[in-house]
């Protein structure tokens, strides 16, 4: 509608409202006024087209027209306690009339939308500005659930973006490089989170367990390590400075054999003040009383553990828990669990012991995980500077067996340190690396 058109509707509105609350004396009067022409009959002007171009950096507006309905003085939008904006069409009888219009304000929240994805609540205009594509309401109708994906050479400043292989939901066999840039959507965002929901390419090479043809790469940020192979379900922080700074890249390369290789990768943008911002020098965060951490191409068929890794997996200490205790998660493929297996003989007829420190003939100087003085369940908490340090070998056990053992520790931050060398000697190539399930322990629990 052309905006005298919409002026026109507008002023016939307020005309037919105001005849319909007058006496017959005021209905003359009025009718008097509106004749001389809009000027004089409408004493406000209201520039609709503003309202629908208001800008929304942290909360959309959506207009609503209304029918101007008689009310008591003072009575409250019903929208007011949602943050609107009400406009008079006349400002000398607001106490008599609601506005023609109000505007309904909503903060860009996360949402989830109906393809299964999360995305950013946004106002529909808005969502197809910024690229997205609109996957159900949100904001009790008033937005829609904006779902953002993105592909290889493009770049991304949105919250919650999907990073998928090209031809998604296909698979990609083909070889080179693709690369997405991200930049900070706002200077207090501290850390990039990267969920990995979908991520198989092709594993790393049979003697060493190098990535030497497809690698996941990460640059501009703080120091990560390349990985490959499967790690859906897994995920990585980054450090994003503080600031606007240097965007950071996603790279995924390519230069191995055909395979049906295929990825989505979740990134989210994690504010400095956030609950989920992972402690400094935290590669993987984990929250809740218990879960799972898996070291990268774990899994429970082929995985191997990855050469030159190093970093730290965190595990939030909860309120009212002192404590922790790992177990190896179970392993339904072989027969004798090797859900932890670093370093050192994990395979064939001879007895698979566990490694401990770095001192000795059974110790870590390859291949290892720290659990800062961890000790066996039922055994008195290790004590600093003497106490269990590193862990490796083919069975979990903070001393030397051949028995898997409930490991613990009382040390904060709760956090796990994961460290492979460059090389595995042939007693080492077929290392998968570890799953742990870990449990919080109670302060009552727990001797500190």
């Amino acid at each position: 509608m052309h905006r005298l058109g919409l002026f026109a509707a507008l002023a016939l509105l307020v005309a037919c409202a105001a005849g319909a609350s007058l006496g017959p004396g005021d209905q003359h009067h009025r009718s008097k006024k509106m004749m001389r022409g809009p000027k004089r009959g409408l004493k406000h002007k209201v520039n609709v087209d503003d309202y629908l171009a208001a800008p929304s950096n942290v909360a959309n507006q959506h207009v609503s027209f209304l029918p101007p309905q008689p009310v008591q003085r003072k009575q409250r939008s019903p929208y007011a306690k949602h943050n609107s904006v009400e406009h008079s069409v006349n400002p000398t009888r607001q106490s008599r009339f609601l506005s023609l219009f109000s505007v309904v304000r909503f903060e860009n929240l996360e949402c989830g939308a109906v393809s299964g994805d999360n995305g950013t609540c946004l106002a529909a205009r808005e969502c197809i500005e910024r690229g997205g594509v609109a996957s159900g309401p949100c904001a009790g109708g008033f937005g829609v659930c904006c779902v953002f994906i993105v592909t290889c050479g493009q770049t991304t400043y949105q919250n919650s973006t999907y990073f998928v292989n090209s031809g998604y939901p296909g698979p990609y066999d083909g070889t080179g490089s693709c690369q997405l840039t991200v930049h900070k959507r706002h200077p207090d965002i501290c850390q990039l989170r990267l969920d990995f929901d979908q991520f198989m390419i092709g594993g790393p090479e049979i003697i060493n367990h190098v990535c030497s043809n497809d690698q996941f790469i990460v640059s501009g940020g703080s120091p990560v390590p390349a990985i490959c192979g499967t790690n859906t379900g897994n995920h990585m922080y980054v450090d994003a400075g503080a600031g606007y700074t240097s965007p950071v890249t996603l790279t995924f390369v390519t230069s191995g054999p055909a395979f049906p290789r295929n990825w989505k990768v979740r990134i989210s943008q994690i504010p400095c003040q956030s609950n989920y911002k992972a402690e400094d020098g935290c590669m993987q965060y984990h929250t809740g009383v218990t879960g799972q951490i898996r070291s990268f191409n774990y899994d429970s068929g082929m995985g191997l553990q990855l050469s030159n890794q190093d970093y730290s997996i965190c595990i939030r200490m909860e309120r009212n828990f002192c404590g922790i205790q790992y177990t190896t998660a179970p392993d339904p493929v072989n027969n004798r669990s090797r859900s932890f297996s670093l370093s050192g003989q994990t395979t064939g007829q001879n007895q698979v012991t566990s490694m401990v420190g770095s001192v000795g003939p059974n110790s870590c100087n390859g291949d290892w995980i720290i659990i800062p003085c961890a000790a066996n369940a039922g055994r008195a908490p290790s004590i600093e500077p003497t106490c269990t340090d590193r862990i490796c070998g083919g069975t979990f056990n903070s001393e030397v067996s051949t028995v898997p053992a409930t490991v613990f520790s009382t040390v904060k931050p709760f956090r796990i340190i994961y460290h492979t060398n460059n090389v595995e000697f042939p007693n080492d190539q077929s290392n998968r690396g570890f799953a742990l399930n870990y449990v919080q322990q109670p302060c009552t629990n727990v001797m500190n």
